[in-house]
């Protein structure tokens, strides 16, 4: 079983593509969208997804399914509702005062099980691993890890294999006729850049809004823990206090 971790980001989406050109070293028997949650992912995301990513897979006959987190009593919360719901933990990697981020769980959680669940569920075992794709290009290559930590799973980096940057998936994202992909991530993902933040602010200032009460009721909360705050930018303060509207430019290129 060969199946690909879809992120709906701009590696991704060229890896969908090259598996619709033929041009995979070996193509994929499904891709796997983890939706963390309709609350949580971009709605840029989404939007993509769903209208240009769906149709695309259809047509050309590539099998593309949205998976989600199920609890063992059958609910799906997402990523956003648990991590207002967990008392005791920080479930998103929020920047610790003086030093970096803190831990993450929302990766292993809402995309990594999720996915190795899908995987079990359709019989890879340890005797019949299922292979994982996924998306990092060669500018991101020391991300790339050579053992999944499970015995039913083993990893494959397509865009490795066919030594492709990210400045080349827009290339082939493009090429293929398709607008330009969005960046993939939460909208309050704490490793945003700053001007993601004011990107966020000026075209979802409803979600920026969500951001600092969402930073405020954490922060609160580590207090009444007695532990320091944390926050979603490394800049140790409020995040409306952080992020203008000012338009920068960026000088290290799209991220994806």
């Amino acid at each position: 079983m060969r199946t690909f971790s879809f992120g709906a980001g701009v590696q991704s989406t060229a890896v969908l593509v090259l598996q619709a050109q033929g041009r995979l070293p070996e193509p994929y028997d499904a891709f796997l969208f983890a939706n963390v949650g309709d609350d949580s992912e971009h709605p840029d995301t989404l939007r993509y997804y769903r209208e240009i990513h769906v149709p695309y897979a259809e047509k050309h006959g590539i099998h593309l399914e949205e998976v989600r987190k199920v609890r063992r009593d059958g609910t799906t919360p997402t990523l956003l509702e648990h991590t207002l719901a967990d008392k005791r933990s920080i479930r998103i990697p929020m920047h610790l005062e003086g030093g970096g981020p803190g831990r993450r769980s929302c990766t292993a959680d809402y995309k990594i099980h999720v996915i190795r669940k899908w995987q079990r569920q359709h019989g890879s075992s340890r005797e019949n691993p299922a292979v994982c794709g996924l998306g990092i290009s060669m500018d991101e290559i020391q991300r790339a890890r050579t053992d999944s930590g499970f015995p039913d799973q083993t990893l494959d980096y397509p865009l490795l294999d066919l030594r492709l940057r990210r400045i080349d998936c827009y290339k082939i994202i493009e090429e293929a006729g398709l607008p330009p992909a969005p960046k993939s991530a939460c909208w309050f993902c704490p490793f945003h850049r700053r001007e993601d933040w004011r990107k966020l602010k000026r075209e979802h200032p409803d979600l920026f809004t969500q951001a600092v009460e969402l930073e405020r009721t954490l922060g609160d909360r580590r207090e009444s823990l007695g532990k320091d705050r944390m926050w979603l930018t490394a800049s140790n303060r409020p995040i409306d206090q952080v992020v203008d509207d000012q338009l920068v430019l960026d000088l290290d290129g799209p991220d994806g």
